[in-house]
Parts: structure tokens; C-alpha cells; sequence
């Protein structure tokens, strides 16, 4: 299962050590958004595929190469 913690304003969900498809792990906390709210999503590549679900969802991102590896992703509600 990913990691995931919660604090007033950024929810945090690592799923690079997700087994399988991390795609629902994601659609589940970006439905959990709200106005006063952000997901930081932690990834091991970029998710480009993600960014045109996210954009027909509503959802504004940013995204950050941190490392080769590590790809942080902050997404929160238009």
C-alpha cells in the first residue's frame, strides 16, 4: 500500500511503493479535495498521462522534479 498522511492543507501520497496500478489510490484522494485543501503526490517518474485527467477533473497542478527518481506533483481544485 502507499504511504499516506494528512495535515490541514496537503495530503501527502507516496505511490511508488504501491503494488499495481497507483491510478485509483489517486483518483481517491483527489476526490477527497477541497478548496482549502492539496494532494502532494510523490512519484517515481512523471505522470504525464495523469495531467489531462487531472485538467477534465478541474484540478490545477505543479509538478517537480526533486530528483532522477522522485517527481512531486501538487494538485489542488481550480
Amino acid at each position: 500500500m502507499g504511504s499516506s498522511e494528512t495535515t490541514d492543507e496537503t495530503r501527502r501520497l507516496d505511490v511508488r511503493d504501491i503494488d499495481g496500478e497507483p491510478f485509483g489510490h489517486i483518483m481517491s484522494a483527489i476526490s477527497e479535495l477541497s478548496a482549502s485543501n492539496s494532494l502532494l503526490l510523490v512519484n517515481s517518474f512523471e505522470p504525464v498521462p495523469l495531467y489531462d485527467v487531472l485538467e477534465r477533473r478541474g484540478c490545477e497542478f505543479q509538478t517537480t522534479q526533486v530528483e532522477d527518481d522522485e517527481w512531486h506533483i501538487t494538485v489542488s481544485l481550480k
